[in-house]
């Protein structure tokens, strides 16, 4: 009799425990049903935009800043069990504030959102100048706006005074914020194939190149940019002299260890490269006169880094400078015919070369 009640008490605990079970689910999906078809009373349309590469939850989270759902996990849940396969596509949205899950998710996610698309290379080494010329081609981008925005090579000092900067997105992304606000976007817009949607606005394009940057130098690389007491933007201007440099991932590591070494030693760094910039023209062998221009940018004739980037770098060249390869050699140069790099350690030794090699 006593094991019967025993029972009981258990069967009726189970049975209490089943039943706020039951209670809480039907909690929670009258919950859900009501949050999926949640709308405002607010009549009022609104432009939202999906950056390429958005995850659902940065989706998510983008709709609930601007207070277009009301619960993020909700959105989520409905996305995951959806019986349609949904497709978030980068770009511009008409929504409205009384719309509920249901609505704007088939608003973000039908055919009709396509629109036409291009791709577009910018090569490991190119100038902002080299990007305009393909944008222009592309999106007839005006040369003023372009060079407004990622500002202009070779900056001339005579526009500090007159308070011209380029636009300033390092609000945006940390990684600018030790750039000096007067130098421009090169060396910062990564090489890379990219597709854009044929009315891509000029901000649009750029912005996506940032990110890309953004996502390519890892929070590891920026830890050890720190505590080797170097800036990003230094970091940066190495990498773009190297990627100008030479070609090979090991070379690039090597002339990163000798080109730091000569900063460390007070030495020019004499790059070619630099004199690439400054003439507008790739030449085997510079004059001595070539070597006397003036500029910033000679670092025949200025010790240390330029003032900034020479062109937008890759990411091998861009860990080149962070993680040089140590070596002795102090002098480079690249046969024409192979371009096998040739390194030597005496100045007597690089003239041998370049005789031999440089004919």
């Amino acid at each position: 009799m006593q094991l019967k009640r025993k029972k009981n008490k258990y069967f009726l605990g189970f049975k209490k425990i089943g039943f706020l079970i039951l209670v809480v689910f039907l909690i929670y999906f009258f919950s859900y049903i009501r949050d999926i078809n949640h709308s405002s009373e607010r009549n009022q349309n609104v432009v939202f935009k999906i950056d390429g590469g958005s995850s659902i939850s940065e989706i998510g989270e983008s709709l609930y800043e601007q207070d277009l759902i009301k619960s993020k996990f909700t959105f989520k849940l409905y996305i995951h069990f959806s019986k349609e396969e949904l497709i978030f596509r980068e770009g511009s949205y008409n929504l409205n504030y009384n719309m509920n899950i249901k609505e704007i998710v088939e608003e973000l996610t039908k055919k009709i959102s396509l629109k036409p698309e291009k791709t577009v290379t910018f090569i490991e080494g190119w100038s902002v100048r080299d990007y305009y010329k393909v944008l222009e081609k592309n999106f007839s981008t005006e040369e003023e706006n372009f060079f407004n925005m990622v500002g202009e090579p070779m900056l001339n000092y005579q526009l500090l005074s007159s308070g011209i900067r380029p636009k300033d997105f390092s609000e945006q992304f940390d990684f600018l914020k030790d750039k000096p606000s007067y130098y421009g976007l090169e060396g910062y817009l990564f090489p890379d194939t990219y597709r854009f949607f044929e009315d891509a606005s000029l901000e649009d394009v750029i912005i996506r190149m940032l990110k890309n940057f953004d996502q390519k130098l890892t929070s590891k690389m920026r830890e050890d940019i720190i505590t080797q007491g170097k800036t990003i933007f230094e970091i940066v201007t190495m990498a773009s002299i190297i990627q100008k440099e030479v070609q090979s991932e090991d070379d690039m590591k090597m002339v990163s260890g000798l080109f730091w070494n000569r900063i460390k030693n007070g030495q020019a760094l004499e790059s070619c490269a630099t004199l690439a910039y400054i003439l507008g023209v790739n030449k085997a062998i510079y004059s001595r006169e070539d070597t006397r221009t003036p500029s910033a940018y000679n670092t025949y004739i200025n010790r240390g880094l330029p003032p900034g980037p020479i062109s937008n770098p890759g990411l091998k060249a861009i860990e080149a400078a962070i993680y040089p390869t140590e070596n002795n050699y102090n002098y480079f140069l690249s046969r024409p015919d192979t371009k096998e790099t040739i390194f030597s350690i005496t100045y007597e030794e690089h003239l041998l070369n370049k005789n031999k090699y440089l004919k």
